[in-house]
């Protein structure tokens, strides 16, 4: 299996935060924020290879970085604004072609930090034969709910349905930047590009997808956060520095 962590965005509601540095290069807790989704890629035994995904503006940051973590390999997708990026899915794809990946592959943002165990969604995954996963949370509030991707799954776990940011959701079971592309699967994601699907939204994959090939929620609870604002960056850092027995903070400071 392969992982790549999605880095390619611009993060302009950060800005000026992002303007010379990656918003998953940020510190949360005293450590870039995807040094902590790169603990937990490594914690799963099936992963032979991490791939990073960013653009030109911050590649050489994550080439440095990458310098001090094993197995780690850093792709440049050569664009270099909010206007021309790629795309999530468009990363995906351009990152599978750059790095000749033929096989399983679990896509994690780099701005989507949890505290479940890699290992027990990728358990689950195998457990449902030639199948696709995403990780789901129940995050309770209708309201939240309409800025993710909500789903509906039956019984044994499927994906019955998906819609990105609805105006009115009718559940509060939202899928998270978290995904398992079984190797078959893989080519369909050439495929949705090649028929002009939007390439940004991650979710919008699965939301094509569920129509075609089976894919499953696997279900966790527990922290998490998707950094999208200056408030979600404060939430994750005091989080993260709670847990570490540093005191909390009233506002975010960029500290290495």
């Amino acid at each position: 299996m392969k992982a790549i962590i999605l880095a390619g965005g611009y993060a302009t509601r950060l800005r000026p935060l992002t303007d010379d540095l990656s918003k998953c290069l940020l510190p949360v807790g005293g450590r870039p924020m995807v040094d902590w989704i790169l603990d937990r890629v490594q914690e799963v035994e099936e992963i032979d290879e991490v791939h990073v995904v960013t653009n030109s503006r911050f590649a050489q940051d994550f080439e440095d970085w990458a310098k001090l973590k094993d197995g780690v390999t850093v792709h440049d997708d050569k664009t270099t604004s909010n206007e021309d990026r790629l795309g999530a899915i468009g990363d995906v794809a351009f990152t599978l072609d750059h790095a000749r990946i033929d096989d399983d592959v679990i896509v994690i943002a780099g701005d989507n930090l949890f505290d479940y165990a890699l290992q027990d969604y990728v358990d689950f995954w195998r457990g449902k034969g030639v199948a696709s996963a995403v990780a789901v949370r129940d995050v309770g509030d209708l309201r939240l709910a309409s800025q993710y991707g909500i789903v509906e799954l039956d019984g044994d776990d499927r994906v019955l349905s998906f819609e990105e940011k609805p105006a009115n959701p009718t559940t509060t079971l939202c899928a998270t930047a978290s995904y398992i592309y079984h190797r078959e699967h893989v080519p369909l994601i050439g495929r949705y590009l090649a028929e002009d699907n939007p390439p940004d939204q991650s979710g919008s994959m699965v939301e094509w997808l569920c129509t075609r090939e089976p894919v499953y929620g696997y279900w966790f609870s527990g922290p998490w956060l998707d950094i999208g604002d200056a408030e979600q960056l404060l939430v994750a850092d005091n989080m993260l520095r709670r847990a570490q027995g540093l005191p909390e903070r009233d506002r975010y400071e960029f500290e290495i």
